[in-house]
């Protein structure tokens, strides 16, 4: 079987462990009607998928130490098939939360273990194959507010995770059985040490941070809380919410093939600035948005934008990282990167609660993205940041050699 098979194989299987993550977002409203709270007060929900998906990374960068990287992903499908299931059986929002977290570490060892994976199955053309691979993921997103719309028509929310219980499992035996017949890539055998890499490549770990974490904490807290959001500031009921959320995904799919495609022509660094300062100036158009067409026409631009920050970033990093350290520097930025996103909703959430309009919070984030934004470019203009992309690999490899000696 031959690695484009294999690939066909991580897509399926991203697709699931992606909408293992998002579905909350939709299921918030009407979890919260079941549970009889408000639907602000299950951001917590929403976080702790997020923050299951934080958890398991860096110790998954051990892991691929020791472990090849396509036995970590089988692993994470068999995971998904019983957290999804224990969460399908949620007496309470404690357990619900529980099942979230559970959830969300699938993800995490997911994408650890797969994106370098990836890279290295189609090594000159890393942009493209981490944009095709996005775009599988983002489906996920487009899916999930449809499904569950769908899926209330008929059960409850609950459905929902029998349902991904049931995909991973077939998901997972398929990969089993591809990656046994693949041309694995020799690639990342000498990768033996977090610590290894976090020393050599510290820069552009840290530097992929600061460009995602701080967009992401941002992103987090708005679609997770999209829904209530509409429907208490915007006056936008439910329905019409979630097929506006699923708009905002759907713009994400383009994004994730396109950019994943400049980003291998382009200099990194001066896309990624050019599209979070897009998302900061999006968010705000939508806090200042009135009526559904207008919500709708600024949501799908943002959709797209915030969309394309993921191939950009996710090339930035793995393009420019050695095959000695890629796994390893990936999750040492990977995991510090998701731990601040998940932060997101359930900041967000707490802070809405407590009395703080949802269109303070946003605006509120929107001014302090701006100002990481304005940091890194003078970073940038003054040559401190590294300049990433395929195009200067060997200029990260000789770089992380020299801080080696």
């Amino acid at each position: 079987m031959s690695r484009r098979e294999l690939f066909g194989s991580l897509c399926a299987m991203v697709f699931l462990v992606n909408l293992a993550r998002v579905v909350f977002a939709p299921v918030v409203q009407p979890a919260a009607a079941d549970f009889d709270v408000s639907a602000a007060s299950l951001g917590v929900v929403t976080s702790a998928a997020w923050l299951g998906s934080a958890a398991p990374r860096l110790p998954t960068g051990y892991l691929l130490t020791r472990v090849s990287r396509h036995r970590v992903v089988a692993a994470t499908g068999t995971l998904l098939v019983g957290t999804a299931a224990f969460t399908a059986l949620s007496p309470s929002v404690t357990h619900l939360t529980v099942g979230a977290f559970l959830m969300g570490l699938s993800s995490g060892m997911y994408f650890i273990a797969a994106n370098p994976l990836v890279s290295e199955l189609f090594p000159d053309r890393v942009g493209r194959a981490i944009g095709i691979h996005g775009m599988s993921s983002q489906l996920a997103a487009v899916v999930a507010p449809l499904a569950v719309s769908g899926i209330l028509l008929v059960g409850d929310w609950r459905t929902a995770f029998l349902f991904i219980s049931a995909l991973a499992a077939a998901a997972t035996v398929f990969l089993v059985f591809a990656a046994r017949r693949a041309d694995l890539p020799e690639a990342g055998t000498a990768d033996r040490s977090l610590v290894e890499a976090g020393r050599a490549q510290w820069p552009i770990i840290l530097t992929g941070i600061a460009f995602l974490g701080a967009a992401g904490f941002l992103w987090n807290g708005l679609f997770n809380l999209y829904g209530d959001y509409l429907d208490v500031v915007k006056g936008i009921d439910p329905g019409t919410g979630r097929t506006l959320l699923s708009l905002m995904f759907a713009a994400g799919v383009p994004a994730f093939l396109i950019t994943g495609r400049l980003a291998d022509r382009l200099p990194n660094v001066p896309l990624l600035l050019g599209i979070v300062g897009s998302f900061v100036v999006s968010v705000l158009a939508l806090t200042l948005a009135e009526g559904v067409y207008a919500v709708a026409a600024v949501s799908i631009v943002l959709g797209y934008v915030v969309h394309s920050l993921f191939p950009a970033v996710d090339t930035y990093m793995l393009a420019s990282l050695p095959d000695r350290h890629r796994a390893s520097a990936y999750a040492l930025y990977s995991s510090s990167m998701m731990f601040v996103q998940a932060l997101g909703s359930g900041s967000v959430g707490i802070a809405v609660s407590r009395g703080v309009s949802y269109t303070a919070a946003f605006q509120t984030l929107v001014g302090l993205l701006a100002v990481v934004v304005v940091v890194l470019f003078v970073l940038y203009r003054a040559g401190w940041l590294p300049a990433g992309g395929a195009a200067h690999a060997d200029v990260a490899t000789e770089t992380a050699g020299q801080s080696e000696r």
